[in-house]
Formats: C-alpha cells, structure tokens, sequence
C-alpha cells in the first residue's frame, strides 16, 4: 500500500522498559552496562515517518530533537539520510578550518573547493550506498608543558566532512542526554561557564574536600567495544553505528607505516570530543550522579570539562569512599585514574581554620582548565572566596612561546611586530582575564613588554631604543584588563 510506512522510513524505536522501579537516569546507565540492550520488535512499535526533506538543515533535525528529549529510551532506526543530505555535508564543509593540516591523501580544503559540488555529490552517494571507507588519520606530536608530547590526529578532508556532519545529526540527541555538571566541547557551553559552576559550587556548598581527578591517557584508552554498546544505546540505525566503527577501525600512519588501533580514539577528529564525553556519560557521569543521591549523606558538587572533572565533597569519609568506588568503576571500562596526579585534598570555608587548629599548614590548591584555585579571604567582608590565578607552568611557558616567536620576527617593523603582540594579549586576557587575576595579568604584560625591548634592542648594536621611547611602544598594546565578571549563582553543579 501506498501510505504505508518503510521500515526504513521509521524514526525511532522505543526500547523495553529497563527498570520499571529505578529512575530514567538509572536505567539509562544500567541499560549501557549492557544489561538493557534490546534491538526491539518493529512488529510491536508505533513506526512513524521520517521527517520530510523539505525545509531547512536545521529545522530537519528538530523532530529528532524533540523525540529524544521526551523519552530518554527511545532507539533512532532511520538517521542516516540526516547525514548524507547535501545540505549538511555542504554546511560541514563550511565550518572547517581554512588553513588545517591536509590528512594522509593530502586533500586542501582549498584544492576540495575547487570542485565542491561535485566533490560532495559524490561523498553523498558513498555515503549512501555504504561505500564510504574512512581513511587513517595521520598523527603528529605536540609539545605539552611539561615536555612530552601529545599525540594527535589528522583525518583526511573528507573524513572531516563526515564526521562533523555525523556530529550535528548526534548531538540533536545526546545533548538531551547529557547532564547539566558536564560542559566540555559541547555546543553553547565554554571553559568559563564551567570555572563558573565550580566557583559557585564552592562558594554556595558546603564543600570541605576536593577530589582533583586525572583520568592517565583517556583518550588512548576509550574501549571500542563499550563505545559501541554505549552508542548502540540510542543508536538502532545499524549504518550510523558501522560509520563510527570504521573510524575507530581506521587506524593511524605514522612515518609511512599503518597502525591498527585496537583502543582509543585520535585526538583531533570532530567526532572524538562527542565519543569521549559519551563514554563518560555512561562511565562517570550517570554513576556519579547516581551516587551523590542514593549514597551521599553530605552535600557533593561534580564539574566536568572532557576528561578532567572536580568533585566537591562535605564529608571526608564520603570522598575516601567515593575515590575508591570511582576507581573500581574505572578499572570496569578499562579507565585508570592518575594515582600521581589523583588528589583529595581539604579545601573550602572551613579549611584554613580546621588545618590551623591540626597545626598543618595553608589550605592545598589544585588546578583546573589553566587555573589554580586557592582558599582566601575578602579583605573587607572577612568573608571565604576563591581565587583563581593563573597556572605558573602555564604563565611561564606562554612567556617562553612569545620570546621564541619574537626572535623569529626580529626583523619585522615595530608596527607589524605591535600588531602581533596585541593580537597576542588580547586572546590571553580575554581567557585569563577573570576576578582576582588582575596582577598576574598586569605582570605577564609587563614580561612581553620587557621580552619585546630586549628583542628590539638585539637589531643593531647602534641601537637608541630607550626605556622612555619603549614606555611609548608598550602605552601601544593593549591594557591588562578583565574580561569576565563574577559569576552568577543559577549555573549547574
């Protein structure tokens, strides 16, 4: 019959009640443990037709947007016409960084312009006839801070192009899903946002220790079998789920010789930031939300921003305990936490008070996303707050790269160099730029302007740069201000 529905045209699939005692939130993450895992029985389901294809890119996503947020239970059958659409694959294209590193078939994004709409065209129909292959990412090092090196990955142009379009379609369903304490790479939620959830929670809690979590090589040890069940969760479009397989099946070319990768996932990709926080998700995120309100006695706050996460807790005895649950919970999905990095230590209100009266010393900080948060007092009200100063490691390293960087362009006009260097500060302090930062950042510009005098002066031996001329050039570059303001109390912990 005509108006009969396709089962390819079905939209969603309702899975089987897991618990019909536990919460939406403890079924969802007893259902990932793979005790809930049901395909489900299309002859016993309401199947409705996928949304039409008329309209825009956007609005076609808002029928799966709405389905997913009504019922966290229900299984996608039909996603992937979402990804091969013209219209995304080309919206795709668009956000991808103009000057990025070519992937291993050294595809510009320039050079794939050049014939897009055919390009394109073509991605389609690999995509839908399910000839698409992924290629595998190649992998260069960055140097961390501290002098290792990071690896990461390069997919190849049209790997990104799929991957970022795949992501859209993903995220109008997981962002219904994941909670309000998780706040890395996802859209509408910044770094500053979640230091702002914790210095509420801080200052609103009653938080006496702080776990200072490090997860040791997250993202080289994501499970690829669990990811799948995790994905499967939501996820019944058997084509969707074969495309992320193949990345993570891809592998990585590193000095001409292909490595399979039976765990992880390349940092780099579009598609690794979703993965990451979607195995979190289901490994920390529903567990630990879970356990602050079943098992905690105390109040109990959790911020996350991908794999590094802050959890305040009232009771000492709580925090002990729930280390050693985490730990246990991590071993399970083949996670380890840092046992070096890995800290619980005494910090919030009655911190400094309660080590004084043991005869310990200051309260212990702990860094997070670039800061180091101290126990302090106001000057004028007497009253707990916490400051947030700049990581010394991180200050001095920045200081380091600008000092590099100007010897590079030692040769370079006073004004081309004055440019650069505003360019420079003004993306520093529009990160750093928080309340109680004011004189780390008053003494990070002092260092440029000190590092930018010396360079200027080493051009000639007949210099007559002054200290009062350079007073000019520095009067030049941009004021160390704040950029960001106290936070609001209504943000989420």
């Amino acid at each position: 019959m005509k108006n009969e529905p396709r089962k390819s045209d079905s939209l969603v699939v309702p899975a089987k009640l897991l618990n019909k005692t536990a919460s939406k939130t403890d079924e969802v993450a007893e259902g990932a443990e793979g005790r809930g895992l049901v395909a489900g029985n299309l002859s016993q389901q309401n199947t409705g037709r996928t949304q039409s294809r008329e309209g825009t890119v956007h609005s076609a996503l808002e029928r799966v947007r709405e389905v997913a947020k009504k019922d966290k239970r229900i299984r996608f059958t039909a996603l992937m016409h979402h990804i091969y659409d013209g219209e995304r694959l080309r919206q795709a294209d668009e956000e991808l960084k103009r000057d990025a590193s070519p992937g291993i078939d050294g595809e510009t994004w320039r050079h794939y312009g050049e014939r897009l709409e055919e390009n394109l065209q073509d991605l389609s129909s690999r995509l839908r006839r399910g000839a698409y292959r992924a290629k595998p990412v190649r992998r260069m090092y960055i140097t961390k801070e501290d002098g290792r090196q990071r690896p990461l990955g390069v997919p190849a142009l049209e790997d990104k192009i799929v991957q970022r379009a795949t992501i859209e379609v993903l995220n109008a369903i997981y962002e219904t899903d994941f909670l309000g304490f998780s706040y890395g790479f996802r859209p509408g939620r910044s770094q500053h946002r979640c230091l702002d959830a914790l210095y509420v929670g801080l200052l609103t809690k009653k938080v006496n220790w702080v776990l200072d979590a490090d997860i040791r090589g997250f993202f080289d040890r994501l499970n690829h079998e669990w990811l799948v069940k995790f994905v499967e969760h939501r996820i019944a479009d058997p084509r969707v789920v074969r495309l992320v397989q193949k990345w993570l099946r891809a592998g990585v070319l590193e000095e001409g010789k292909w490595l399979s990768q039976e765990e992880g996932t390349p940092q780099g990709g579009s598609a690794s930031p979703l993965l990451a926080n979607l195995y979190l998700h289901y490994v920390l995120d529903l567990w630990i939300h879970r356990w602050r309100r079943t098992q905690a006695n105390g109040e109990a706050i959790v911020v996350r921003w991908a794999d590094d996460f802050v959890v305040g807790f009232e009771n000492q005895s709580e925090a002990e305990q729930c280390l050693f649950e985490l730990k246990e919970r991590f071993r399970k999905f083949g996670l380890e936490l840092h046992p070096e990095k890995t800290r619980l230590i005494e910090f919030g209100r009655y911190a400094a008070q309660n080590r004084e009266r043991r005869g310990l010393g200051s309260p212990e900080t702990f860094n997070f996303l670039g800061f180091t948060h101290i126990c302090a007092t106001r000057r004028k009200t007497g009253k707990f707050t916490v400051w947030r100063k700049t990581i010394k490691k991180r200050f001095r390293a920045k200081l380091q790269g600008i000092r590099a960087e100007l010897r590079k362009r030692k040769h370079e006009s006073i004004p081309e160099g004055r440019k650069w260097l505003s360019a420079v500060l003004v993306g520093h302090f529009r990160y750093y730029g928080v309340p109680d930062n004011s004189r780390t950042l008053r003494a990070f510009r002092q260092q440029v302007v000190r590092h930018w005098y010396r360079t200027l002066r080493r051009r000639s031996q007949k210099t007559r740069l002054t200290w009062n001329r350079m007073a000019r050039l520095a009067n030049s570059l941009p004021p160390a201000i704040l950029y960001h303001s106290y936070p609001s109390w209504a943000v989420r912990v």
